[in-house]
């Protein structure tokens, strides 16, 4: 083994929390890392504690714990090769999660890198709010980006989520064009975008990037809530009721007008 090899496995980062045997978040069965750190600060955000790079205490149910580790490639490919059972026979693999794997890119190429080099399959989710630069070197280990898109209107966009969305957009037709597969989803959130009008509108630019084929709806919920109790910090969405199946039905319908495979949840 070389010291270049050396230097990638032993690549440090920061995560918040390990999910295994997850099956969200890509095929099959899957391991997903959490990374700390975002550039967005998305109102309805279930992972508050995911926002900062920074290492927190949260107290959650009267307990309080320390959020954020460091550690290295090395070290989590050791937990994902203990699953490699599970993904041989599902088709799934490791996925990184957040907060927002790009805010530590390096990072997260090196994870991927390795798990690649071990022959496990690869997917992240992302907001694709960064320099094309910090994103185009992982594409190279990434079989399935799972890529948010929030809202087509920028205002709006930055209202909610405290920066704009000509990047995203952006980066979303350069990724579409690399990627080996590129999965757009829209989080459904009351207030902001549960109109057919902006679900339809959101489906359409998808429906324009290269070898899209899918598109996911995520349907609000309040899980995150006892988190920014548990953090001292504002729930900004509000009080806003959860969507109902009627309402998610009109919204599907609405999508399925772009001509892409609509999905609820993903």
């Amino acid at each position: 083994m070389n010291n270049t090899h050396d230097d990638y496995l032993n690549t440090k980062g920061r995560i918040f929390d390990i999910q295994r045997f997850s099956v969200h978040d890509g095929p099959g069965i899957r391991t997903i890392f959490f990374l700390k750190g975002c550039f967005l600060r998305c109102r309805w955000c279930c992972n508050p504690e995911s926002q900062s790079g920074e290492i927190e205490q949260m107290t959650v149910t009267g307990k309080t714990k320390t959020v954020g580790r460091d550690v290295t490639v090395s070290e989590l490919l050791e937990i994902a090769e203990k699953d490699r059972i599970y993904y041989n026979r599902s088709g799934g693999g490791v996925t990184l999660s957040g907060g927002e794997c790009l805010y530590q890119s390096a990072f997260s190429t090196a994870l991927l890198r390795g798990c690649k080099e071990k022959g496990i399959n690869t997917a992240i989710e992302s907001t694709g709010f960064s320099d094309f630069s910090k994103i185009e070197p992982l594409l190279e280990y990434l079989d399935l980006y799972l890529m948010d898109i929030k809202h087509t209107n920028s205002a709006k966009h930055k209202e909610f989520t405290g920066v704009p969305n000509e990047l995203i957009k952006q980066n979303a037709a350069l990724i579409a064009k690399k990627a080996k597969q590129l999965i757009i989803r829209v989080p459904v959130i009351p207030t902001f975008n549960d109109t057919p009008e902006e679900i339809a509108d959101i489906a359409s630019f998808a429906a324009t990037l290269d070898g899209v084929k899918e598109i996911h709806l995520l349907p609000y919920h309040r899980l995150g809530y006892d988190k920014y109790m548990g953090l001292g910090r504002e729930y900004s969405i509000g009080d806003v009721e959860l969507l109902s199946k009627e309402k998610i039905a009109l919204l599907e319908a609405a999508a399925q007008k772009s001509g892409l495979i609509v999905k609820i949840g993903g």
